[in-house]
């Protein structure tokens, strides 16, 4: 039986724009309801949060502390999961490198609310994950930026040029057959540019790799806007960058930010982490409007039947 209690833990912020280390907790299944409320509070204030020393965890222990934040998605609507548990997502290195700015699974039309990713096996050094403030990011936009990205909606899909969205090294044999399942099944998804977060209210960019063009614009116009509002995203003073500890688990709102994964080691060195997602909200824009499906059926990856 757990003793933690709410008023055990400590959060200390790690960086001027998000990101903080929550500690006086051992994640159980029994933990009392204020101390899972006042985690999902740091979330959705600090944006992502890391919990050291959660050794004890395995694939089962995680997906069920996940549930207490809301019902889960399947591992991801095309890559299967890890044997015997349908949720928990490997994020391994042999199978691909995500080295590049994204918010998760954003070309569904309900992309996770939030994202929890424990470290399994880590490089000896290098493999540092990489957070952004998206909220921030919207706040800094000059006022006649902002007024065009409230405009905007932007297309994301699954379906897209990896390899010049990556600028990665030649993909190995294990990559490419990930590749090939990534894309078994195309989703095209329209979001607005700047969300409505359902819990806060803030507004956040929503942008990132699966975005692919902006509607109603020329394809000719797309990679120049991106870059500029992408670059409110990524600038140095809205990240935080995290090295990975044996027992560390991340807990982020996927609403509100991006991430990278820095591919900085060597290609025969693994690193794997194991990722869990809690279901999402269709998302809406600053005028009400909601993101709209235009290819591909989401719903047995984001039911909660699928938990």
């Amino acid at each position: 039986m757990t003793v933690t209690e709410s008023s055990t833990i400590n959060i200390q912020p790690v960086a001027g724009s998000l990101g903080a280390v929550v500690s006086g907790v051992r994640l159980e299944p029994d933990l009392p309801e204020d101390v899972v409320a006042r985690i999902r509070a740091a979330v959705l204030e600090h944006k992502v949060i890391y919990l050291r020393g959660q050794d004890h965890l395995d694939d089962d222990a995680q997906a069920v502390f996940a549930r207490r934040l809301g019902d889960l998605t399947t591992a991801h609507p095309t890559v299967s999961g890890v044997q015997d548990q349908a949720s928990v997502l490997p994020i391994d290195a042999e199978r691909g490198r995500a080295n590049s700015w994204h918010t998760d699974v954003t070309f569904v039309d309900r992309p996770p609310s939030f994202s929890l990713l424990r470290a399994v096996v880590l490089p000896p050094y290098g493999g540092d994950t990489v957070w952004a403030n998206t909220v921030a990011a919207y706040q800094k936009l000059p006022h006649q930026l902002r007024e065009l990205a409230e405009g905007l909606w932007a297309r994301h899909t699954n379906d897209y040029d990896y390899a010049a969205s990556h600028g990665s090294a030649p993909e190995t044999e294990a990559a490419v057959e990930h590749r090939k399942a990534f894309t078994s099944t195309v989703y095209q998804t329209e979001h607005p540019v700047v969300r409505v977060h359902p819990e806060t209210g803030e507004r956040a960019l929503l942008l990132g790799h699966f975005a692919q063009s902006f509607t109603g614009l020329p394809k000719s116009d797309f990679g120049a806007l991106f870059a500029l509002l992408q670059s409110y995203v990524t600038e140095l003073e809205n990240t935080v960058r995290w090295q990975w500890a044996p027992g560390d688990l991340a807990i982020w709102d996927n609403r509100s930010t991006q991430h990278y994964a820095v591919s900085d080691y060597a290609q025969d060195v693994p690193r794997r982490l194991h990722r869990v997602t809690v279901a999402g909200e269709i998302p809406v824009g600053v005028n009400g409007q909601h993101s709209v499906a235009k290819r591909g059926d989401a719903a047995a990856y984001s039911s909660p039947a699928a938990s």
